[in-house]
């Protein structure tokens, strides 16, 4: 081996340089510290110099204790090298030495690694060297948390009030911590701000840090912003973090105290529900806050109050009061409410007025009100006048009547007032209508109806011509009275209705005229009729045919047709007990006679388009026409008899002109048994049956 050869070689030579005096010079040169972060690599560099060279050198590693003593962790020698066991360092350290740089490598390096490491360089002769490095280990500290205080802090606390906490977890070195107040830092000041930090080592040789806050607030710190900064090390540098801001509740007292109408929003009236808040600004939460009517004393213990169907009477001021519980100071402040009101409306003369015909009407309105009103008077919902004086320079009848008077007030909605006052006109009666009236009934009841007015009311009384006197109705109305009389009537006479009071009397005359009783109905086709003694006429087209009567006649008649006009009447008794009158599509038709055989009683109807008042005078027209007729016919039938008609005697054509499709033509027969045959269109008689 060429070891066990040079070793006796190499120990000559050192006891002959020994011999000698001649040494070994040897340097070595390492940095003060190295930074490294936790859990990294460390490499700590020991440079040295020799004259024996690396051959003849030995390397050692050794670390500081707490108690200064040295621990070796590494030997190098020329021969050998090695970690020391049972050392920290055993299982995580190496060596790599290149030409004059022996480096020393530590694996995965912790806290507790912070720590001061020297490097001994030793030669064959008995000289060395060493040099010696601290080891920085950093660990980056957690996101800091922060807590603001749960309760409110007030601003009348004696000593600091606690705001918050702050805390860090984990870092190496000891992380620091600042406080800021928007943005501006806390420092400690006396009997204003207070920092209170605890440091606590984990089992792990880190660091643990919480900062408390404690100052005197202020109202201005109910905006405030609180946050603490977190300052830490790493290798090279210095970092920073910040925590979340946070806001913290401060209860202060208040400095004025404020309380308005919530509502109605404007101007207030009786009836009104008046509702007051207060507030202050102050947010103590034991405090008192009450509201007080100075007028009547009546309070509540709450920032609202709330009055319904308010009157003047809730008007004036109203305080709110504000009480500290804790040390029972008082801050107040008030406003003033105005209820407006309205009164009911007077009238001047109350309830009713009585004056003379023709004589001046005076009366006046007025409401008394907090505001400006506008008054009107209305009669029957007319407007008469504006203002609160009603005048009329001379009273009538038509000036009679309830008269309202409305007071209104135009600055406010709904605010109204009105009161009445009947008037009453002194007079002698008035009766509507004309002295005398012309009455034509075919009834044998008739209604009489008589309104007066005056004042007084009226006394209606009712007598005939004939000097009876008629019970009736009487009923008041608003100007005077109303009365209606009913009674049967045999014959024409003449009603007066007579109107009296205390300073008169007017007298209407009503004309009753008997008119035959009429009834009206409605046929299609005329009934057989059998008389004693009767003339028939006949009108079809333009065509009259008027026969005389004899001892008997039967006829039958078909439905009348547009512009025909039949007229049955009797010759030989100008009474005429009953008429019947039909209007068909502008046909009328008459029926009279003495004697009625097989014709039914019909009920009574009246035509809508014919007046009560025109019946006398159409029939008084058709008893004239049925009258001439009747002459005629019996002229006609006279000379017919003679044959002077138609150039023959006996059966002879009543007309000479040729019928045609809507004419028909009847002939009469003179026997004794008269018998009405119609003609055809060609001359060809027709019987009855096929009509």
């Amino acid at each position: 081996m060429a070891l066990p050869d040079t070793a006796p070689l190499l120990v000559g030579l050192l006891l002959i340089f020994h011999a000698l005096g001649a040494w070994a010079i040897v340097e070595v040169n390492m940095e003060d510290k190295v930074e490294v972060m936790a859990g990294d690599t460390a490499q700590i560099t020991c440079m040295f110099t020799t004259d024996e060279g690396l051959g003849g050198t030995t390397i050692q590693w050794f670390y500081v204790l707490p108690n200064k003593k040295r621990q070796r962790i590494y030997n190098k020698e020329p021969m050998h090298e090695a970690a020391e066991q049972n050392t920290p360092f055993t299982d995580r350290i190496s060596l790599n030495v290149t030409g004059t740089a022996a480096v020393l490598v530590i694996r995965d390096v912790g806290v507790k690694d912070n720590l001061e490491f020297i490097c001994v360089i030793k030669t064959i002769t008995p000289e060395e060297a060493e040099g010696r490095t601290k080891l920085q280990v950093f660990k980056s500290p957690t996101f800091p948390t922060i807590e603001a205080v749960e309760r409110g802090v007030s601003v009348n606390e004696e000593d600091p009030s606690k705001i918050g906490s702050c805390s860090v977890k984990n870092g190496y070195p000891k992380p620091n911590i600042t406080w800021y107040r928007n943005n501006m830092p806390l420092r400690i000041t006396p009997d204003e701000v207070d920092l209170k930090s605890s440091i606590t080592i984990e089992s792990s040789g880190l660091y643990s840090v919480q900062s408390e806050l404690r100052m005197k607030v202020k109202k201005e710190d109910k905006d405030a912003k609180f946050y603490c900064e977190v300052l830490y090390f790493v290798p090279g540098a210095t970092k920073m973090t910040e925590s979340q801001h946070i806001n913290i509740t401060v209860y202060y007292p208040p400095t004025e105290v404020n309380i308005w109408v919530e509502s109605p929003k404007g101007k207030i009236k009786e009836g009104d529900t008046l509702e007051l808040r207060c507030e202050n600004n102050g947010n103590y939460p034991s405090s008192i806050t009450t509201i007080k009517h100075q007028n009547s004393g009546s309070s509540v213990e709450n920032n609202k109050m709330v009055r319904t169907n308010v009157t003047r009477l809730d008007g004036g001021v109203y305080e709110c009061t504000f009480t500290e519980t804790d040390n029972f100071e008082e801050i107040s402040g008030s406003t003033k409410v105005l209820v407006n009101y309205l009164e009911s409306a007077v009238i001047t003369p109350k309830d009713s007025i009585t004056v003379m015909e023709e004589e001046e009407l005076k009366a006046s309105c007025n409401a008394l009100s907090s505001l400006q009103t506008d008054i009107t008077w209305f009669k029957n919902e007319k407007l008469v006048s504006k203002g609160n004086s009603l005048s009329v320079k001379s009273a009538t009848f038509e000036t009679a009547g309830m008269y309202k008077c409305v007071v209104t007030v135009p600055e406010m909605e709904g605010m109204k007032t009105s009161g009445t006052l009947q008037v009453n006109v002194k007079g002698s009666p008035q009766i509507l209508g004309p002295g005398v009236q012309e009455v034509e009934t075919y009834e044998t009841t008739v209604n009489l109806n008589c309104s007066a007015r005056g004042f007084p009311a009226p006394t209606i009384m009712w007598t005939t011509s004939d000097g009876k006197n008629l019970n009736a109705l009487q009923t008041e109305t608003e100007d005077g009275a109303q009365s209606v009389v009913t009674f049967k009537i045999t014959s024409s006479v003449k009603v007066f209705c007579n109107a009296s009071n205390d300073f008169g009397s007017k007298v209407v005359e009503f004309n009753i005229k008997a008119i035959l009783n009429t009834i009206l109905t409605t046929i299609t086709s005329m009934p057989t009729i059998s008389t004693t003694t009767r003339s028939t006429t006949t009108i079809s087209n333009d065509t009259v045919v008027h026969t005389t009567p004899t001892t008997t006649t039967t006829t039958s008649t078909n439905a009348i047709t547009d512009d025909t006009v039949i007229y049955n009447t009797s010759t030989t008794n100008t009474t005429i007990p009953s008429t019947n009158i039909t209007f068909i599509n502008d046909t009328v038709t008459q029926n009279t006679s003495t004697n009625y055989v097989n014709d039914p009683v019909q009920t009574p109807t009246k035509s809508p388009n014919i007046k009560k008042e025109s019946k006398g005078f159409v029939i008084a027209i058709i008893i004239i026409a049925i009258l001439l007729l009747a002459i005629l016919g019996s002229v006609l039938y006279f000379l017919y008899k003679k044959g002077r008609i138609c150039g023959r005697s006996g059966k002879q054509d009543f007309s000479k002109r040729k019928s045609s499709k809507d004419n028909i033509v009847v002939e009469m027969k003179s026997d004794n048994t008269e018998e009405a045959i119609l003609l055809g269109v060609n001359g060809e008689k027709q019987q009855p049956n096929d009509q």
